[in-house]
């Protein structure tokens, strides 16, 4: 998940959702969710085509997650074959209907918030304060009808300009999440229209509610959740943190508005006419195709021949989260620079490996992460645990819908438990690396110096495909060239690139024209 910006010359307000954004009681509804639902399944007499088993994470996820109380009670309970009236608003907490059985809930909740408080999210609330100081006003919009005493008893109320919470939209008669409605009275009150207006949201339904209004940027917080499920909804970037979100003019730009790398060619060339090209090439996604077995991927025999072309006349260097020796036997090709788990291992054409010593102090936690996953993933079914010497990748793009959650959740338990380690996600994939300040754009910025080639004179040109290549795209975009390789899979994210291509096909295609236009050196 890569970094993004929120620019205050087209962002002129932001709108948070509170729970799992702002504040961290996500746990304290799921907690409240399944308090209710189990008691109540349990109590409920077994009738034909019902089904009573204990509430879960995953229904939580699916079912209740970012919606108004009465529509997640029955959302969830019509999942197990069961249907209930919506009711009246005034019904008694507990009535079998949704309006009941939600008062229910929510007299849960108030319960563990009165005993285990309200904690904030430091990184949100350094978000807010730095939007104000950039003069960017900010709203909570929640479905939650706990929103002011939550943010009361948190002593945060104040940080935001306009509140639209579940009460409100009570009140105005406004349908919730996903119907954007709520959102769109948040910029009513806030004077500012949606094309000027930034979501921030952890839930799909609030992701999809913002995509539907047209808002100009929506920014997915996964918290250890898989970015897929943010990004499939519609949100334009995911981060893991908000610390990740910086205020700041930013040159980013959406996949679908960069422009075609070979419809540009002659701007390109004229780029890297006179200039001393350094090419470092992202390798899964980019020079091969992805494959749902990553060890079953293969790079064309084509971009074999471009890329022993290009080694003849310029630098070349791969970069891949694979393990080094991995990645060198996979790409055969003589004469390249090759950086292995992410830029942990690196070797040149002649060289023997350099490692990042700081990266083997991980080593033993990593050793342990991978027994400690091995043996809680083995019954899920599709799941691979693929370790690496720097790096252990938990596969997840053949694993049921439902079976996800449970198993980003077990990998940032078992990651969080081991203090070398830090998680990290791409596409289908999350993944443990050593907990120091490395990654993609570090290593090419460090392997630009390793080969010499820094200078006015030198163009660093990169291509890649997932979100962690973005850091490397941030780190040349203001003196090399970038180039996203994409594919729908990726929907229309935010990229720092200043060029796109259709798949490794086309990038291969765009290679061969680099290789007849660059003089040697």
């Amino acid at each position: 998940m890569a970094a993004t910006n929120i620019d205050p010359r087209r962002h002129r307000a932001v709108l948070f959702d509170m729970d799992g954004v702002v504040t961290d009681t996500t746990a304290v509804h799921a907690d409240a969710w399944k308090q209710l639902f189990d008691r109540y399944l349990a109590d409920r007499p077994t009738a034909a085509g019902e089904d009573h088993r204990p509430f879960t994470d995953s229904d939580y996820t699916q079912h209740v997650d970012g919606k108004p109380r009465v529509n997640g009670v029955l959302d969830f309970l019509r999942s197990r074959g069961i249907e209930l009236p919506r009711g009246l608003a005034d019904d008694e907490p507990g009535q079998e209907t949704g309006h009941g059985l939600g008062r229910l809930k929510d007299r849960y909740f108030r319960d563990a918030l009165a005993v285990r408080g309200v904690e904030v999210f430091a990184d949100a609330i350094a978000l807010i304060e730095s939007l104000r100081r950039h003069d960017v006003r900010t709203a909570v919009v929640s479905s939650s009808r706990n929103c002011s005493p939550v943010l009361d008893r948190a002593g945060i109320a104040d940080l935001f300009a306009v509140r639209v919470d579940g009460l409100a939209a009570e009140e105005l008669g406004l349908p919730g999440k996903p119907d954007p409605a709520i959102l769109l009275e948040a910029t009513r009150r806030l004077g500012v229209p949606p094309s000027a207006s930034v979501v921030v949201e952890d839930a799909p339904v609030g992701v999809a509610a913002a995509r539907a209004a047209g808002f100009a940027l929506i920014v997915g917080v996964a918290r250890g959740r898989p970015p897929s499920r943010l990004l499939d909804a519609g949100a334009d970037v995911v981060v893991s943190t908000l610390a990740d979100v910086s205020v700041t003019a930013s040159e980013e730009h959406h996949l679908s508005g960069v422009p075609d790398a070979l419809d540009h060619w002659d701007e390109i060339a004229e780029r890297l006419r006179g200039r001393r090209p350094v090419l470092l090439l992202d390798f899964d996604g980019t020079l091969a195709p992805i494959r749902n077995d990553p060890t079953k991927v293969t790079m064309p025999v084509g971009s074999r021949q471009v890329l022993q072309a290009l080694a003849e006349l310029c630098p070349v260097a791969i970069l891949s989260g694979r393990d080094l020796q991995d990645v060198r036997r996979r790409v055969r090709v003589d004469g390249l620079w090759y950086a292995g788990s992410h830029g942990f291992e690196l070797a040149g054409p002649t060289d023997e490996p350099i490692v990042q010593h700081d990266g083997e102090l991980a080593l033993p936690d990593l050793d342990e992460a991978e027994r400690l996953l091995t043996i809680e993933l083995e019954t899920v079914a599709g799941v691979m645990v693929d370790r690496k010497r720097f790096a252990l990748a938990v596969h997840y793009r053949n694993v049921r819908p439902d079976v996800v959650d449970h198993v980003i959740a077990t990998v940032h338990r078992i990651g969080d438990a081991l203090p070398t380690l830090r998680t990290t996600h791409g596409r289908r994939v999350v993944e443990l690396l050593p907990n120091i300040a490395w990654d993609k754009g570090r290593a090419l910025r460090w392997l630009l110096a390793r080969l010499g080639f820094t200078g006015p004179d030198v163009t660093p040109v990169f291509a890649g495909d997932d979100y962690t290549d973005e850091d490397a795209l941030h780190e040349i975009h203001d003196d090399g060239i970038g180039v996203v390789v994409h594919s729908a899979e990726h929907g229309d994210r935010l990229t720092w690139a200043h060029y796109s291509v259709d798949g490794p096909r086309s990038l291969r295609a765009l290679l061969a024209r680099v290789s007849s236009s660059v003089q040697p050196t």
